[in-house]
């Protein structure tokens, strides 16, 4: 793997730190050249715990959160915000959405678990994921969680026998795979035919496997769910899910006799990891998704069920930075200069898996335009490993402190140890202080489990 050519033509935009707009945390500002977050330095920040150092401002991250929970209760009372953990999970982060009164949508077992460990209401708890093992779904139901999402009629299969075991009935929604294509990375597509999720619509195979769930011993078919895509631009598409999904519901109400009570349409709302993105705000989702669930129940003849989204990179991607030292500097003529960091592909993935596109300042030169043009190249031994790909950059100096914005989703929870390299500390600020929420990871810790 390595990088796309350099686009010799760009030039760097001038921009300093406070023009980047909607790519910066809300309690960003620059004081005697400095990038302050939160009312920390983050300069002094990363000479006190150390780089690759994950960075989120605890006042953004909270007022994203009520601006989801406010929206759809003002437009659609009978409503419900989960936070996607997948996006960033530690046990700060779920102590925040409980105390902000979110809901929780978990995909695997361990992020159950976490839930579990910080007393995360399990009523609140809707677990999703396409190949829920034996012990994940026998975990899942033994704590009492609120929903199951059902991907397969193998699922059905153990959910109803391990119910029936525990003597418990356990409430489930129905994936159903829309068949919109929203306009996003090929990766992460989720709503279109040719996916791994969900029961596909085509052949009304979905349709059929609703009287299947319906026959079911110990379980409780409550509504149905999907999920077209993440980092979404175009509110028309969500408008369509809605559409497709109640048509849906009509057409099971009418055969089986079900009116569903719930209705997950997913999250994917997209943010700006570019200072010249324009993606739709938190209200104007709320505004499209609950006009159109109003105006589909209407025309369809359904009774409006309680509509639940799952937002997970919209709530915490901007509210996320990351902090680097610069240690290297390797300028090619004519082909292109790299900026080596102390992090990489090992602490932010994204760049290699999808060319995801970051805006970057110096930290202790954020008052300076933007003049250079290069590449942030990380240390580890792959060819592709880069966090950002030809990007505006004050001019760089051995010993400076990068932030790199919008990197509160994906990176933290996808990071690896490729190369022996420990996992970075996450600190959340607000009010001029600062907290280590999770400590940096130790070469000790690297070995803990060999045996």
């Amino acid at each position: 793997m390595s990088l796309p050519k350099s686009d010799l033509t760009k030039k760097a935009d001038q921009r300093t730190a406070m023009d980047l707009g909607p790519v910066l945390p809300k309690t960003a500002e620059v004081r005697d050249g400095h990038l302050f977050i939160g009312g920390v330095d983050m300069v002094k920040l990363a000479h006190e715990q150390g780089t690759a150092l994950y960075v989120f401002d605890e006042a953004d991250l909270r007022d994203r959160m009520e601006q989801y929970r406010e929206s759809f209760a003002e437009l659609y009372p009978n409503s419900d915000v989960l936070y996607a953990s997948k996006a960033f999970l530690n046990k700060e982060v779920l102590r925040i959405a409980n105390e902000e009164g979110m809901c929780l949508d978990v995909s695997g077992g361990g992020e159950l678990a976490m839930a579990r460990a910080v007393g995360f209401p399990m009523e609140r708890v809707f677990v999703h994921g396409n190949n829920k093992t034996e012990r994940e779904l026998r975990e899942a139901i033994e704590a009492g969680v609120g929903r199951r999402v059902l991907d397969t009629r193998i699922e059905l299969g153990r959910v109803s026998r391990i119910a029936g075991e525990l003597g418990v009935t356990q409430k489930v929604l129905m994936r159903i795979t829309p068949g919109v294509e929203a306009d996003t990375h090929e990766y992460i597509k989720t709503g279109c035919e040719d996916s791994k999720f969900g029961f596909t619509m085509l052949g009304d195979f979905a349709f059929g496997c609703v009287g299947d769930v319906l026959a079911a011993p110990n379980v409780e078919l409550t509504g149905f769910h999907c999920h077209i895509g993440s980092q979404i631009f175009a509110l028309h598409s969500f408008r369509e899910a809605v559409q497709v999904m109640v048509e849906f519901a009509a057409r099971v109400k009418e055969r089986y006799g079900l009116e569903i009570a719930d209705l997950d349409m997913g999250g994917g709302l997209g943010i700006a990891y570019a200072a010249d993105d324009a993606p739709s705000s938190i209200r104007e989702f709320a505004e499209c998704t609950a006009a159109a669930m109003k105006e589909y129940c209407a025309e369809y003849g359904v009774a409006e069920p309680r509509l639940l989204v799952e937002p997970g990179r919209s709530l915490v991607a901007n509210a996320g930075v990351t902090l680097y030292t610069i240690g290297v500097m390797k300028t090619l003529p004519n082909i292109r200069k790299y900026v080596g960091v102390d992090g990489g592909m090992s602490d932010n993935i994204r760049t290699a898996l999808y060319d995801a596109n970051y805006e970057a300042v110096i930290a202790n030169k954020a008052a300076d335009p933007r003049t250079e043009i290069v590449t942030l190249c990380g240390k580890h031994c792959e060819s592709g490993d880069a966090v950002v790909l030809d990007g505006s950059l004050q001019h760089p100096d051995l010993g400076d402190i990068v932030c790199v914005f919008g990197t509160g989703a994906y990176c933290y929870t996808m990071a690896s140890t490729y190369n022996g390299q420990p996992r970075p500390a996450i600190v959340f600020v607000r009010n001029g202080a600062f907290r280590v929420v999770t400590r940096r990871e130790t070469y000790e810790d690297l070995m803990a489990r060999d045996i």
